[in-house]
């Protein structure tokens, strides 16, 4: 199975490629996991605050941002998290399967 060497060349570019965008994925998810994290130190904060100072309606909107924020950073990974679906993987698996099956059969006639 000899490929010639502008085809290699092309595959193991669009592998590094795939490689730096999964790289750039798992930094995003990091990333957003530190800040919610941050994020609800501060819920805790301010829950804390608020608890003395009941009619501060400023504490009250910085809380309510804050829960938005980490609602939208929650849904922001898992529509990461979700992309480890994609086509190529599907053909990378389907591809080793098929070679697998196609090994086995001709070894068994």
């Amino acid at each position: 199975m000899d490929f010639p060497d502008s085809e290699l060349e092309m595959a193991i570019a669009d592998v590094e490629q795939e490689l730096e965008s999964l790289k750039l994925r798992y930094q995003e998810i990091c990333d957003a996991t530190q800040e919610i994290a941050e994020l609800r130190e501060s819920q805790l904060e301010i829950l804390d605050q608020a608890e003395h100072i009941v009619k501060q309606e400023s504490l009250k909107t910085e809380l309510s941002l804050i829960i938005e924020k980490i609602q939208d950073l929650e849904l922001k990974l898992e529509s990461k998290l979700l992309k480890w679906q994609e086509p190529f993987w599907q053909i990378v698996r389907f591809t080793g399967v098929g070679i697998l099956i196609g090994w086995i059969l001709r070894t068994s006639l």
